[in-house]
């Protein structure tokens, strides 16, 4: 609506300079130069107006600057309202600000939103996700989703991992970029540190790890039951497996604790494995070679996230 109170029509010049200013912003310089990025998509927008409308609210800086929409969009979602409000523009002018083949309809302008790694340790965080060299949009946008879903206390992303706010990775993210604090940029030397400084377990994801998840998980479940160690397993046994639970040397899922999934290609950096406090490998049963780093992140944090919530 205009300041009159009539309707507000539709942008219509997709040549118009803040078509153009938007749509730069599907590229890292403009980007960083602006500190603001692209939420595109039903979802997205939807959750980051509700983060925008909670920070405003606690007087804290607001996340959503713009956004536009189709008047199509408008009618097919009524209930996407708050501030600020939509501005129409027209199919060709979303088309122009897009980063997509196929936009969805509406397009938030937003500021960035990550935090200080001071920030999220002040929060006393119980269940962590780090990404170390994950550079797949998609693969880092599943890991935020199943931090999120498992409802982790934050994310952090390395250096040297993709750039969060790339288009693809905060359409990958549905919406759950908006629902939890991030951490960019980290130095996983510092990290790992100050990780120990507040007493939290580091956990590596590893196919290669001599710990188990599944014994992890049977350990976790017997102290929570007050039942007793199983009989240590015959020597044949033991050596088929490989793989222990730990249970006598500190890797408890039910502890605060962090982990660690590494690149997509090449896992964990032999000086990250060497920082953690274990090596975790979920366990195999079919005759895949591997898990997706994003699959792994799933059932690891939702292994610790039962053990917290049960222990």
């Amino acid at each position: 609506m205009n300041t009159d109170g009539r309707p507000q029509s539709p942008m219509s010049n997709p040549r118009a300079d803040r078509v153009k200013e938007v749509a730069r912003l599907a590229g890292r310089p403009s980007r960083l130069r602006q500190g603001r990025f692209l939420a595109e998509g039903p979802q997205a927008v939807r959750e980051a107006l509700a983060l925008h409308a909670e920070r405003t609210a606690a007087g804290e800086p607001p996340v959503v600057e713009e956004v536009f929409a189709t008047e199509d969009f408008l009618q097919r979602h009524p209930g996407l309202a708050g501030k600020p409000a939509p501005r129409p523009v027209t199919g060709e002018v979303l088309a122009a600000m897009s980063s997509t083949v196929t936009p969805q309809g509406v397009i938030a302008v937003c500021s960035f939103i990550d935090v200080t790694l001071q920030h999220m340790l002040a929060a006393r965080p119980r269940l962590i996700a780090v990404m170390a060299e994950v550079r797949d949009p998609g693969n880092a946008g599943t890991i935020l989703r199943a931090a999120d879903s498992a409802g982790a206390d934050a994310v952090v992303l390395s250096a040297s991992s993709v750039d969060l706010y790339n288009p693809k990775t905060v359409r990958s993210t549905a919406g759950s970029l908006f629902h939890l604090p991030v951490v960019l940029g980290a130095d996983l030397d510092i990290l790992l540190s100050e990780l120990r400084k507040q007493g939290i377990s580091v956990l590596a994801a590893d196919g290669y790890g001599d710990v188990d998840l599944d014994l992890l998980q049977d350990a976790s479940a017997r102290r929570r039951l007050n039942e007793p160690s199983p009989a240590a397993a015959p020597a044949s046994a033991e050596a088929d497996q490989g793989r222990s639970d730990t249970s006598d040397d500190g890797a408890r899922l039910e502890a605060p604790t962090a982990w660690l999934f590494g690149n997509e290609a090449q896992g964990l950096p032999d000086a990250v494995l060497g920082g953690a406090d274990h090596r975790v490998a979920v366990p195999i049963y079919g005759r895949a070679e591997s898990l997706n780093v994003g699959t792994a992140a799933t059932v690891c944090l939702y292994a610790s996230a039962r053990a917290q919530r049960l222990g």
